[in-house]
């Protein structure tokens, strides 16, 4: 008798044995193509060069070209800034819970890459063929503008959520992340060729405003390709709950779920400081231009500063796979920290007393210090996504639901109460220090004006510097990582198996 019990006990040990490494075996399959790599990076660069672009230059476009360095017109946009990005914060709310319950052939983000697109490229170009009206009739104009695209771009960015639905396996989505953040560097190299077109077109006596235009258009059109590409081979893979099922738990009881999420605030402060660095790449062209003299070095020092990021993106991949994404990006931050405090202490002229003294040692030296500051960056950038997967699969292991867009709405929305705070602060900061736009005739000069320059000086370096200390700090209190990570994920994959079988059985009764 006892004979048969303990080979029943040993019998049961080995089904438990055998099911973990199935779902061990499970999570190590690989389910994506190559034509869809192909097409997530494709679409993931597109996205990135258009964004670089508005992102970067459209507020130098307003203030150097249009006539917004005046005290008055540069706090109305600032006011603008706040207004429209408030907006944008309620409106990400609707659209997070629409495309969690949205269910088409196509998928459930699918078919975002393609449905916003016609709103926010007319947007886009409205940004930047602004009319001549009355100064009134220009800041309503660029609301409209600014709230359509904001409006495209809620709906439009469900697509990046393919990201964790076309694959179970946790070390190809990494994988995933990694290429993807590397097809993305040459995104920063193309918006860069802008100041080198600058010295072009003035020789062929080309409007400057027309160059922003030319990229305007040539970034929507990019982007609209890429979408078409990635809908057509892009497919997603995690299996979702029916639509009836998603309304069953209700909407006020998904907040409630997840507003007791504590991984999700940690990723939301994180997220909230990471983004003050923004302030000091919305000006970095006030900084070249003023600080340096020519706009032309910014494009210089991008070509050299980047480089290392080819070395640095491929490593990260290793990097987490050693320590955990959650190690890795702390260790990032607080080094970017430390070097960007370094380099404003040292300034950006050590060799002489202003740039121009010694141009060529002085620009040496920033090309050198940026390399240094930059590193961490696409460490931060490829561990960010791998954390929020991580986010994602507590969430659907904790409360039993996959509801990404509500997660991505209530961490968008803080998210953007820090960009409403940054749109505020990038251009009221220039109000701050007193800047404006000198001319010598129809042709911009560079503000000589020694606290001008200083303050640029400030917000280039220092702000940056405290955006990556505290985002590091924050991440300290992201516990999923090491043992409980493992355990959740092998657990997740035991409840997404009974699920496909569940929606088989069905599908066999009907």
């Amino acid at each position: 008798m006892s004979n048969e019990k303990e080979s029943v006990i040993l019998v049961e040990d080995d089904i438990q044995d055998e099911q973990s490494l199935e779902k061990i075996q499970a999570q190590n399959k690989r389910y994506l193509r190559p034509r869809e790599v192909l097409a997530f990076c494709l679409v993931y660069f597109a996205n990135q060069t258009y964004n670089e672009f508005v992102n970067s230059k459209f507020t130098y476009f307003l203030i150097q070209f249009m006539g917004f360095d005046k005290p008055e017109k540069t706090k109305a946009l600032a006011n603008i800034n706040l207004f429209t990005t408030a907006y944008d914060a309620i409106d990400d709310t609707i659209s997070g819970i629409v495309i969690d319950r949205t269910r088409t052939r196509w998928g459930r983000v699918k078919p975002y890459l393609l449905l916003p697109l016609p709103l926010w490229f007319f947007a886009t170009l409205m940004l930047f063929f602004i009319p001549n009206v009355s100064d009134s009739g220009v800041n309503v104009w660029i609301i409209i503008a600014i709230v359509l695209r904001g409006l495209g771009t809620s709906y439009f960015g469900a697509w990046y959520l393919m990201l964790y639905n076309n694959t179970p396996n946790l070390k190809e989505r990494n994988n995933l992340i990694t290429t993807s953040e590397f097809a993305k560097l040459f995104s920063p190299w193309l918006v860069s060729l802008i100041p080198v077109l600058f010295d072009l077109v003035r020789a062929l006596g080309i409007s400057e405003i027309n160059v922003f235009r030319f990229f305007a258009v040539f970034c929507c059109l990019l982007l609209a390709v890429a979408c078409i590409f990635g809908f057509k081979n892009m497919r997603e893979r995690i299996p979702l709950q029916s639509r009836e099922e998603m309304n069953e738990v209700g909407v006020i009881e998904s907040f409630k779920q997840l507003f007791k999420n504590g991984p999700m605030f940690a990723l939301v402060l994180a997220n909230f400081c990471n983004s003050f660095k923004s302030v000091g790449s919305a000006n970095e062209a006030f900084f070249w231009f003023n600080c340096t003299g020519k706009y032309t070095y910014a494009s210089i020092a991008g070509i050299f500063t980047g480089m290392p990021n080819f070395v640095i993106t491929p490593l990260t991949g290793k990097l987490i796979n050693k320590f955990g994404a959650r190690t890795t990006i702390i260790c990032a931050c607080l080094f970017g920290g430390a070097a960007y405090t370094t380099m404003f202490l040292i300034g950006y002229h050590p060799f002489g007393e202003d740039f121009s003294s010694n141009v060529v040692a002085n620009l040496i030296w920033m090309i050198v210090a940026l390399t240094i500051c930059g590193l961490p960056n696409c460490v931060i950038k490829v561990c960010l996504p791998s954390l929020t997967g991580d986010l994602y699969d507590y969430t659907e292991w904790k409360t039993g639901i996959r509801n990404e867009a509500l997660v991505n709405t209530i961490s968008n929305y803080f998210l953007k109460l820090g960009n409403t705070v940054n749109s505020w602060l990038s251009v009221m900061v220039l109000s701050w220090i007193n800047y404006e736009a000198v001319y010598d005739g129809d042709l911009a000069i560079p503000n000589t004006d020694p606290g001008v320059q200083r303050g640029l000086w400030i917000i280039f370096s220092l702000i940056p510097a405290a955006a990556r200390l505290f985002t590091g700090i924050s991440f300290i209190f992201f516990k999923i990582h090491g043992k409980f990570k493992d355990e959740m994920m092998i657990d997740l994959e035991e409840r997404r198996s009974l699920r496909l079988k569940s929606l088989a059985e069905e599908q066999i009764v009907e």
